[in-house]
């Protein structure tokens, strides 16, 4: 006979413990692995969500196929007002997975994505001046967008975004309250400025749309192969598909990217010999003059161990849920059919029986001889696991390196606030820092960024 799940305490007759899943998750997640250890129940409105804790039982998590654990059912209503009906999560698994795939998240395509991406940063630094102040959540949302863009969809379509384009996309990110998982329609401000953001959005591609179809030769780059599909002498998709098929195809290559920028330099920042070890990496690899390239950002160890480090503490999801579409058996447990069951990435990082001082950003963690700490492919989880892991994760890592190696190089940077005031926002199931988020910077002088 099975054993009763553990159940955390508290919760409200009607909501159960979800508002404290909208404002503070990790919290909740934290009481529930002290209360239930490995496995525990917690309330979502009328739903069960069996959180599953430690390397241990996230091995059993990730390792069940969607037959088992699906994340569609759970997924789908928070996502389906930002991708739109019809894309990603509303269609069947087989066609979710070739919306989803991309040929530039390939190894073989990272190679010419890495001289994207410095390109695209040289861009952005031309529009700072030589000193001044700028929100790095602003700055990476926007250079994110470019970048994502013109390695993920194609230049052509990169060169058709305006910084409008980026402040709605960053609007629509904003909208995946938890409540979204049961009610994505529900009248509340994040859902309101999201719906906006999507309506713009499809105005905004309707008129690139416009525009590829008078050329007499469009450019073939994904937006023109999703343009040239038909179904007899109908189009295959229209404006509000092609939006939603483009929105998530930058999603893996944007909502990562942006907030793991802003904090890679602040955790710097706030320990200046880790930053002056890096800068002087970089400044000693392209001393010769070399271009940033795939190749170059393999020789960097001190930024990449610090880029890990950065996901290790802020990683960009608060959670990963999925529904049991049958009864599961963990131990002497049954978790049962038509349970939320979840893990969080945030509560494995900060395990001391897997990470020494969980809590202190130290990349040293990430070299010899220490790099065992980081070995447990269940305890470190910026990107997910098992066959759901994220596919644009090394694009992630070399996104973040390409940038840095630019940044780091054209400018120094200062903390604009106490260190203690930079903070998560966890307002949204995608998690970004809480504004405003303010370095100084100075452009340093050119013999010192050869």
């Amino acid at each position: 006979m099975a054993t009763p799940l553990p159940r955390l305490s508290g919760g409200g007759r009607r909501f159960g413990h979800l508002q404290a899943l909208r404002h503070d998750p990790l919290g909740l997640f934290r009481r529930v692995r002290d209360e239930c250890g490995e496995l525990g129940i917690f309330r979502m409105l009328d739903r069960d969500v069996a959180l599953f804790s430690g390397p241990e039982a996230q091995e059993g998590f990730f390792r069940q196929p969607d037959e088992v654990f699906d994340p569609q059912p759970t997924s789908n209503e928070l996502m389906r007002p930002i991708f739109g009906p019809g894309v990603v999560y509303d269609v069947p698994p087989d066609k979710r997975r070739d919306m989803i795939r991309t040929p530039a998240l390939r190894d073989k395509n990272l190679r010419s994505s890495a001289e994207i991406i410095a390109e695209e940063t040289e861009r952005m630094c031309a529009t700072l001046g030589d000193a001044g102040t700028v929100d790095l959540l602003d700055f990476a949302a926007e250079l994110t967008i470019y970048t994502s863009s013109a390695c993920l969809i194609g230049r052509p379509f990169r060169e058709s975004l305006t910084r409008e384009f980026s402040r709605r996309y960053f609007e629509l990110e904003c909208g995946t309250d938890a409540i979204g998982y049961l009610h994505s329609g529900a009248n509340i401000a994040a859902f309101r400025v999201r719906d906006r953001a999507r309506e713009r959005l499809t105005e905004l591609v309707s008129e690139v749309i416009r525009d590829r179809q008078a050329m007499a030769d469009p450019p073939r780059d994904l937006l023109g192969i999703l343009l040239s599909l038909k179904d007899g002498d109908q189009p295959r998709y229209t404006p509000g598909v092609i939006t939603g098929i483009l929105i998530s195809t930058m999603f893996a290559g944007h909502h990562t990217s942006a907030g793991t920028a802003a904090w890679l330099l602040v955790e710097l920042l706030r320990q200046p010999p880790l930053l002056e070890r890096v800068v002087a990496e970089l400044d000693a690899l392209y001393a010769d003059g070399r271009e940033v390239s795939y190749q170059a950002l393999r020789e960097i160890p001190h930024l990449e161990h610090a880029v890990k480090e950065t996901l290790r503490l802020h990683p960009p999801l608060i959670w990963l849920p999925r529904t049991a579409l049958v009864d599961f058996a963990y131990k002497d447990w049954v978790v049962p059919k038509g349970t939320i069951v979840a893990m969080s990435s945030a509560l494995s990082h900060e395990d001391p029986a897997c990470f020494a001082e969980p809590r202190r950003f130290d990349p040293d963690r990430f070299a010899p001889p220490r790099d065992e700490e980081a070995r447990n492919p269940w305890a470190y989880l910026p990107f997910g696991g098992g066959r759901h892991r994220c596919l644009g994760a090394n694009f992630a890592l070399m996104q973040q390196k390409a940038v840095w190696s630019v940044l780091m190089r054209r400018f120094s940077f200062s903390l604009a606030a106490p260190p203690e005031r930079y903070a998560d926002n966890y307002s949204a199931m995608v998690v970004r820092p809480k504004q405003p988020f303010e370095v100084h910077y100075r452009r340093r002088e050119p013999a010192l960024r050869s």
